[in-house]
């Protein structure tokens, strides 16, 4: 396998020569994918509709086209789902990438073309590896194996074409072989259905594989490194795995689990790397050890909008194009793929960290956020406060979600916090103040709220059981996968629905 690497560093160097040239000039390559897009789509029932065929210009695009949303694509997804072709794109869509989005279904149904999972689903996949060796040119993960904790394997036969299931389980079934040659363990276990069933078998099954990468959503990897933990007796994985060397993670901020992870992979050469992948495209890849920052990946067959988040609820929503962005500005992303999503609002929330090249953090989701009050409050202010509170208590997180508390006859409103922690904070009401402090000075409608507790008092913070958000998730049937407990709610339906379970569970809560 020492052959592969020597092969794989030499592809990469043509695939880092054709990034640096997004890299040098993105606002010429996002232009070539807006005309490109629009040309191939003219004749599609959408394209006809809309005027694609004489469409010169982004603004005539914006005027021509409003910004979507699943349910205003529903209509023209739901007949793709019976098999009808060049509705919102000319290629045939066979699969369509079920996700548990914040919409009024219980789940989205994302076409995905073959241009989508070529140009961008595995060039993503590729481009990963690709930034790791750039990075590390002595990487030797091809060695071993990649172990991937990915969602379910139940696929829905919609028609005699026609398919959908989750993001991991379309990508698997489309995998080329070379990449299926290097991952663990075999599908029938990796896409189990049950989580339960999946962890236990996926621990026996690699606990003995020389595994080089992991990738997957933190949360889950956590619980499955745990059971390998206790099946072969080892104190953390370097003993189980001497070779691993890089972690690929994505879906939540991984500050709140850096310190575990540290736990479980104390060896310094550890390399993690963030991406920012979705049913509906693949966008970002961590490119430096800087920081969190991840370059926005330019040439996947995507052209990017992005709609200042103050202007979110207008009527006609002004978006800007890249070339017009502004650093530490939140937007919400607005995208135009090879898979016949037009304007449409992913339901994610970015800020630019550099403008040349782009570089950007998620700040959280258009529907995840605490406004209450006027306070504005979204993720990215929880994860930076929780991770400062944590850094100076000596806390970890393993999970939390928060939501107001409304006014009474005698009392202001308030933010409630439901925290399960790995690691308990040594002074829990310093942990609580610092929460506060940072929350404060990082979002100026919050502190202008918190003055004389006029109209939000100090946070009410609640330290839960350590698997009380596991069982929550398992009861809503989100175990695993892409699924991700929702950190931040404008009402209370999950803090109330979790507060339900521990009453019936008749656990005492700190």
């Amino acid at each position: 396998m020492t052959i592969i690497n020597s092969v794989f560093t030499w592809f990469i160097k043509k695939r880092i020569h054709q990034i640096e040239l997004f890299m040098k000039y993105p606002n010429e390559v996002q232009e070539e994918w807006f005309e490109q897009l629009l040309s191939w789509a003219e004749n599609t029932e959408w394209g006809k509709k809309h005027h694609y065929r004489s469409i010169e210009n982004y603004a005539q695009f914006k005027e021509r086209v409003p910004i979507q949303t699943y349910d205003t694509l529903k209509p023209y997804i739901e007949r793709m789902l019976k098999g009808e072709q060049n509705v919102l794109w000319p290629s045939e869509i066979r699969w369509f990438a079920k996700s548990s989005g914040t919409t009024n279904d219980r789940s989205k149904f994302i076409p995905v073309s073959e241009e989508s999972l070529e140009e961008c689903h595995f060039k993503g996949g590729k481009d990963m590896l690709t930034l790791y060796f750039n990075n590390r040119p002595n990487a030797r993960i091809f060695t071993g194996k990649s172990l991937t904790l990915g969602g379910s394997a139940q696929v829905s036969q919609l028609n005699a074409d026609t398919f959908s299931g989750d993001l991991s389980a379309v990508i698997m079934k489309n995998l080329p072989l070379w990449a299926e040659l290097y991952r663990t363990p075999h599908l029938d276990i990796a896409l189990l259905e049950n989580f339960d069933e999946k962890i236990e078998k996926m621990a026996h099954a690699t606990k003995d594989v020389n595994v080089t990468s992991i990738s997957g959503v933190p949360t889950w990897n956590i619980l499955l490194f745990q059971r390998i933990l206790e099946l072969t007796g080892k104190s953390n994985l370097l003993e189980v795995w001497p070779n691993l060397e890089l972690y690929f993670h994505g879906a939540v901020n991984f500050s709140p689990y850096r310190e575990r992870f540290k736990q479980l992979i104390p060896g310094e050469e550890m390399y993690y790397i963030d991406i920012y992948n979705a049913s509906e495209g693949f966008f970002g890849i961590q490119d430096t050890t800087d920081n969190g920052d991840m370059l926005l990946m330019l040439d996947y067959g995507i052209f990017y909008e992005f709609l200042p988040f103050e202007h979110i609820h207008d009527d006609h929503p002004p978006t800007l194009t890249l070339d017009e962005v502004e650093l530490d500005k939140n937007y919400a992303l607005v995208i135009t793929t090879n898979a016949g999503l037009w304007r449409y609002m992913i339901g994610d929330t970015v800020r630019f960290t550099s403008l040349s090249p782009y570089r950007i953090q998620i700040t959280g989701r258009t529907k995840h956020f605490i406004n209450a009050f006027g306070e504005e409050l979204i993720i990215d202010n929880a994860e930076r406060a929780l991770d400062r509170a944590c850094r100076y208590t000596g806390a970890t997180i393993r999970d939390y979600t928060a939501a107001p508390v409304y006014f009474s006859e005698d009392s202001s409103g308030s933010h409630e916090w439901l925290i399960e922690f790995e690691q308990y904070p040594a002074e829990f009401d310093r942990f609580v103040d610092l929460l506060d402090e940072t929350l404060r000075k990082l979002n100026s409608d919050y502190d202008a709220k918190r003055f004389k507790d006029m109209a939000l008092r100090r946070p009410l913070v609640h330290a839960v059981p350590q698997g009380t958000f596991l069982q929550w998730m398992k009861e809503r049937g989100k175990l695993g996968g892409q699924h991700k407990v929702p950190r931040l709610a404008n009402d209370r339906q999950y803090v109330d629905a979790i507060w339900a379970l521990l009453n019936r569970e008749k656990v005492v809560v700190e």
